[in-house]
């Protein structure tokens, strides 16, 4: 997967050692989304040891097909580093459309087996992820919210859209008290986006600190979007049976944080270029996945220094 950039079975025939034919490769690789043995212990075993020390933000949302006919909708919840988040669990949902409050319950308990919630700081969700037995759920594990609500929901009798009306871009207000929000008593913070979009917030942590963890909810976006055409091509995999694109998931995510944990080494090495317009001239996730791809292929002496860096954690968060 490295160093084809793609999830696509047959693609990925020519990349497999060996001299065998393409249909005995596929064969190959079919069985291995089959293996019964992957479960999701095995690949926590492989990504919780690169988690940095200290708290924890973890973000929570779904991945879906953006073409093709076939379902692929996953929801995944994972750690934030260095502005992406490194997934740790995920569900494949048999339907199109959001999660339901089940799915949540069970992918959180899932990882607090293996996370517990003196690790979190805290979670952040879009407004997809609300309901009164969801945000109760949280506060009874002891994990701190941060969700966007939406501007129709009744925030202690009035709309949250008649509370901010008037709030304009860039100006942050929230409610003098902590108010009933689905059933918690929480703090609201509100904004304006630069292109008018009310944003509202309901959370557990102080108002000047909400809206900057919340920003980092984007972090989420940054791994799908590597996931999929900028990075392995997720949406071209033809992997239906849920079980199985929960297996092919596992093996595309150890395949990016390995990119991901070399672009993070080398920027701490060669600092990446940043651009007249302000971005960088390469994200981490190239830039590791180039070193490591010319490594596999070609400077096979030059692999066992970077096979050191994937067994390390990531720096400690907010490290130079």
């Amino acid at each position: 997967m490295i160093t084809g950039q793609t999830v696509n079975l047959s693609a990925l025939c020519a990349h497999l050692p060996g001299t065998s034919s393409h249909d005995a490769k596929k064969r190959r690789a079919e069985r291995a989304l089959r293996d019964e043995q992957l479960t999701e212990e095995v690949f926590l075993s492989l990504l919780l040891p690169l988690l940095p020390t200290g708290k924890l933000l973890l973000s929570l949302d779904r991945t879906t097909r953006e073409r093709g006919d076939a379902p692929l909708n996953l929801l995944v919840l994972g750690v934030i580093v260095n502005d992406y988040t490194l997934p740790l669990v995920w569900t494949a949902l048999p339907h199109d459309g959001n999660s339901s409050t089940d799915h949540r319950l069970d992918l959180v308990k899932r990882l607090l087996k293996a996370l517990p919630a003196r690790r979190w700081k805290g979670l952040v969700a879009d407004r997809e992820f609300i309901g009164g037995a969801w945000f109760a759920f949280l506060r009874e594990q002891g994990i701190k919210r941060a969700i966007r609500i939406r501007k129709n929901a009744v925030v202690d009798g009035l709309r949250i859209d008649e509370w901010f009306c008037d709030v304009q871009e860039g100006e942050v207000r929230c409610l003098f008290e902590r108010a009933e929000v689905y059933g918690e008593r929480m703090q609201v913070v509100a904004t304006r986006s630069p292109v008018g979009d009310l944003v509202v917030i309901a959370t557990d942590f102080r108002v000047q600190d909400t809206l900057k963890l919340y920003r980092k909810r984007w972090s989420i976006e940054c791994t799908f979007a590597s996931l999929k055409t900028r990075g392995f091509d997720l949406e071209r995999t033809g992997v239906t049976q849920p079980a199985r694109l929960e297996r092919l998931f596992g093996f595309v995510i150890l395949a990016w944080v390995a990119c991901f944990r070399i672009g993070v080494w080398l920027a701490e090495q060669r600092p990446i270029n940043v651009k007249k317009h302000g971005r960088k001239a390469v994200r981490l996730i190239r830039y590791g996945a180039e070193s490591l791809t010319n490594a596999l292929r070609w400077r096979l002496d030059g692999l066992k220094a970077l096979l050191y860096v994937l067994m390390s954690p990531f720096p400690a968060l907010g490290a130079a």
